[in-house]
């Protein structure tokens, strides 16, 4: 009993250090960066840190910054609280994922709050000199026997970022082995685990700026290394299908990663086939499912700017670029709670200052009292406000489905 009553004055406190903080910003909550650590490739070194910071040693290079998440990361060699976003407050140290567990309907509004526990999304930015490993999230059915979560993700390219050395994405298997049933063509790459070979069974495409892929768990993919926002469910999960990234031999434990002992034992790596949604993956038309262009919202256009869809296809999450001219003001109301990166330029939103580039005043989360009442957005530099937008499952649900 006296557990239950500490947690509840704790939860308490954490309610109140949120309600105070929202109604001093007016519903804007700010957030610190949250920086991640990878060892499968090296860093592209474009996340605006100083050149010193992204080797961290056996944890590897700073490759990833995650937005307004209450995910971990899941690494092998961590550190306390990595992936998890703080609320930039004064004297404060404090959680997203604890605030938004003490303070659900204060951030996200009653009605969203009885139907879900958090944002329901995690947007990201991914940065690597090579070419990720062809991997792939686990569906329902495969992550649910280890109490995981899937993965669906979406890609977006912001231009004005040099590409890197390979930017193409490889996505899916060549259409041959599900129409002639070989799947196992990929099984030899799985138990050898000794090159990048297994690429030669699929097809890439290129990572163009303002564009992108939506890719759901079950398809194999290799991005590319075009510094990507990337915006996903709420998941650390993988399997690695190739063993050979930039020269280098990865641990072939990241192929088993989210696979229980039962399964490992029962199936090996032919288990790890199971995994892929062949018909999916094999569709000539697999382009076409997966491709993300900005979708201009008509409704939207104003003399002071315009907002285009660039992450949809599925109501898991969604998300939008808003761009505001040079001394304007545009006046933006949205249906729930969301997140904002300001990618290019200064400004406000609902007052609060933001400036792109800047890890330091570029992310913060609008909560739903906010964001569902007419709040000004306003361009106070001489270039456009870019400004990324990023909502969490069903907040949207007009969201497009383009049929291709």
């Amino acid at each position: 009993m006296a557990a239950i009553e500490a947690h509840a004055s704790a939860a308490d406190g954490i309610r109140d250090v949120v309600s105070k903080a929202l109604a001093a910003t007016g519903g804007v909550l700010p957030l610190e960066p949250a920086w991640v650590a990878r060892t499968l490739a090296p860093a592209g070194r474009r996340l605006n840190l100083p050149e010193d910071a992204y080797d961290v040693g056996e944890r590897g290079e700073i490759s990833e910054r995650w937005l307004a998440s209450t995910t971990a990361a899941d690494n092998e060699v961590g550190v306390e609280n990595e992936g998890l976003s703080f609320l930039a407050l004064e004297g404060q140290r404090l959680t997203l994922r604890d605030a938004l567990a003490a303070a659900p309907v204060e951030i996200l509004g009653a009605q969203y709050a009885r139907t879900h526990t958090s944002l329901g999304c995690l947007a990201k930015l991914f940065d690597y000199a090579a070419r990720l490993p062809f991997h792939i999230h686990p569906r329902l059915q495969h992550s649910a026997r280890v109490d995981r979560f899937p993965k669906d993700e979406a890609y977006f390219f912001p231009a004005g970022v040099d590409m890197g050395a390979h930017p193409e994405t490889f996505l899916g298997v060549n259409p041959w082995i599900v129409e002639q049933g070989r799947q196992d063509v990929l099984l030899p790459y799985l138990v050898e685990w000794n090159s990048d070979e297994i690429l030669r069974h699929s097809r890439a495409w290129l990572q163009m700026p303002e564009d992108g892929f939506l890719v759901p768990s079950g398809i194999l993919h290799a991005p590319g290394t075009a510094l990507t926002i990337e915006l996903q469910e709420e998941s650390d999960t993988l399997a690695v299908f190739q063993a050979m990234v930039a020269g280098k031999i990865l641990s072939k434990e990241l192929l088993f990663k989210d696979v229980s002992d039962e399964d490992r034992k029962r199936g090996g790596e032919r288990y790890m086939l199971e995994w892929v949604d062949w018909e999916f993956n094999g569709d000539p038309r697999l382009y076409e499912r997966t491709h993300l262009g900005p979708l201009l919202i008509e409704s939207s256009r104003r003399p002071a700017g315009e907002e285009h869809w660039i992450y949809y296809n599925t109501t898991k999450f969604s998300g939008k670029k808003l761009t505001v001219r040079p001394g304007m003001t545009y006046t933006a109301v949205e249906k729930g709670a969301y997140t904002v990166l300001a990618w290019q330029g200064t400004g406000t939103i609902a007052g609060h200052s933001m400036r792109g580039q800047d890890p330091s005043s570029d992310e913060v989360l609008i909560a739903h009292d906010l964001a569902t009442k007419p709040h000004d957005v306003v361009n106070t530099g001489r270039e456009d406000l870019v400004l990324l937008k990023f909502f969490g499952r069903d907040v949207n649900p007009d969201v497009p489905f383009v049929a291709r």
